[in-house]
């Protein structure tokens, strides 16, 4: 009665134990979102309150279809590195190729058993028991959970209630393996989604005939598509040659106005007696030369954009009546009483420095505010060097098709020079220098020979300011692409493995640099 009693408190204290153990591995696997993390603190749980030692999950790895330890409990980094087995090699290697558990009754005396992990000692070998239950998932084996056991009262039914109890944590851990899996799957294909929807906005944003991948004109072409639909005044400023009137076009063809005309003025171009005329407009006999009434640029703008280019070389005289236009909407035509209305969007652009001009009075500082509402600033072309390239093979497409010739290229030496040059001209003298060069390039490349000689002197190549770090490092990066995709023809594979790379890293990269890889084809 004595011992009967015995063994029923032993198996009550045997199920509770269980069951506190299972409730630790369950919250363990249930908050899990780092897989290693959750199976260490599994196989402790093991330890702790089971007095499984050496506690031990090994996973298939895909790549190779060796088992590789996951993690081991009690065993040295080492160690774990060491634990690598074939399917069907090993104790651990059978019961994922059988998918059944096995149960060693003393390790010291089976032969199976490989201790590749060296972690057992020779005392340890002759008193533990090896438990091992596969991991799986449907009816497939990914892995196997083992733990190393000592039963005082020797090896029995205990063990069985072991592997039970393991092959219900295994199926637990499979699981959890399972959720993780498909979390971090989503998490991939979320990332590709908005790696894709990125790049797709960055394609809707960019503006039609303005070139550049840049981070300086990712920025201004956000800008434009957060104004184009307004008709908040907008200016322009930049150096000359930046690219200001194809914004300014830009800005006009992607907004509500588009189907209106779009006007420009020169202000620089034009004195102060004709300025106001050609703003305004004017009636038969105004002045000395009117012989018919003219309508002015503000008028023909109706319904459209009018782009006042070189705003700050306009006179105080011509500034005070432009504010009353944008102040109140409505202007009077020379020699005319008659108020007419503005139906436009104003842009304005300018290469001055405003502020300035505001400070020795040579601008009014209140037409100043008006026209500043929403500036937009076009970075100089030796701020934004990773598009030289990508501007100078824009050009030898276009000047070389509009000459009949076939150049294919733009030649290494030449490319250096490209990059190396200051451009005080900005875009419109590298436009310059690759029609020049195209017109006189006789061969199939554009050679250095063939660029002006102001991009060849030593002065030329130096700037006030060097390049930073992270932009030596692109144009250096981008030349070794570009150079790898000449030598194999376009073939992106072969150029990342002579490159040493990945095929993903290259494709990441040339999409990040706008490089074309179709045009190193040789026809």
């Amino acid at each position: 009665m004595k011992t009967e009693n015995n063994q029923n408190s032993f198996s009550q204290e045997h199920e509770i134990q269980n069951l506190t153990c299972l409730y630790e591995i369950t919250r363990h696997l249930a908050s899990a979102t780092n897989l290693q993390d959750c199976l260490e603190k599994v196989m402790r749980s093991l330890a702790e309150i089971k007095g499984m030692d050496n506690g031990t999950v090994s996973i298939v790895n895909p790549s190779t279809g060796e088992l590789e330890i996951e993690v081991a409990h009690g065993i040295t980094a080492e160690a774990r590195k060491r634990g690598r087995y074939k399917l069907g090699e090993g104790i651990t290697g059978k019961v994922v190729a059988t998918g059944e558990p096995i149960i060693v009754p003393q390790i010291g005396n089976e032969p199976h058993f490989l201790n590749r992990t060296r972690s057992r000692g020779d005392e340890l070998k002759q008193k533990s028991s090896f438990l091992c239950v596969p991991i799986l998932t449907g009816n497939q084996s990914i892995g196997a959970l083992s733990i190393d056991r000592i039963y005082k009262d020797g090896f029995g039914s205990q063990s069985e209630q072991d592997i039970r109890f393991l092959t219900i944590t295994s199926g637990l851990i499979s699981q959890t393996v399972e959720r993780i899996l498909r979390v971090n799957e989503e998490q991939e294909a979320l990332r590709k989604e908005n790696s894709r929807l990125k790049r797709e906005l960055s394609a809707k944003n960019k503006v039609e005939e303005i070139v550049g991948n840049s981070s300086r004109m990712q920025e201004v072409y956000d800008m434009v598509q957060r104004v184009a639909d307004s008709n908040a005044t907008v200016l322009l400023r930049g150096e000359s040659g930046t690219g200001k009137t194809m914004v300014a076009k830009a800005l006009h063809h992607n907004s509500q106005r588009c189907k209106g005309p779009f006007i420009v003025v020169n202000c620089s171009a034009l004195p102060e007696s004709l300025l106001e005329s050609e703003l305004f407009g004017h009636e038969k006999g105004a002045f000395t030369g009117a012989t018919e009434t003219k309508k002015g640029r503000f008028e023909q703008a109706k319904g459209g954009t009018l782009f006042l280019d070189e705003i700050g070389e306009i006179s105080p005289s011509v500034q005070v009546k432009l504010l009353n236009v944008i102040q109140e909407r409505t202007f009077q035509r020379l020699g005319s009483s008659k108020v007419i209305q503005t139906d436009i969007r104003l842009v304005a652009a300018t290469n001055k420095d405003l502020e300035t001009a505001v400070k020795d009075t040579s601008f009014r500082e209140d037409l100043y505010y008006r026209l500043n509402v929403f500036p937009i600033y076009l970075p100089p072309l030796r701020k934004r060097r990773t598009d030289v390239l990508l501007l100078a093979e824009y050009f030898l497409e276009k000047y070389t098709r509009e000459n009949n010739k076939q150049i294919q290229r733009i030649s290494t030496a030449a490319i250096d020079l490209l990059m190396q040059y200051h451009w005080p001209g900005n875009v419109r003298e590298l436009q310059n220098c690759m029609e020049r060069a195209v017109l006189i390039c006789d061969g199939v490349s554009i050679q250095s020979i063939h660029l002006p000689p102001t991009l060849q002197s030593r002065e030329s190549i130096h700037s006030d300011k060097p390049l930073s770090l992270a932009t030596a490092v692109e144009n250096f990066e981008r030349e070794l692409i570009v150079d790898a995709l000449k030598k194999h023809n376009g073939n992106q594979t072969k150029a990342a493995k002579n490159l040493d790379t990945s095929l993903r890293i290259i494709n990441y990269k040339i999409h990040n640099y706008g490089i074309n890889p179709k045009q190193f084809k040789v026809k």
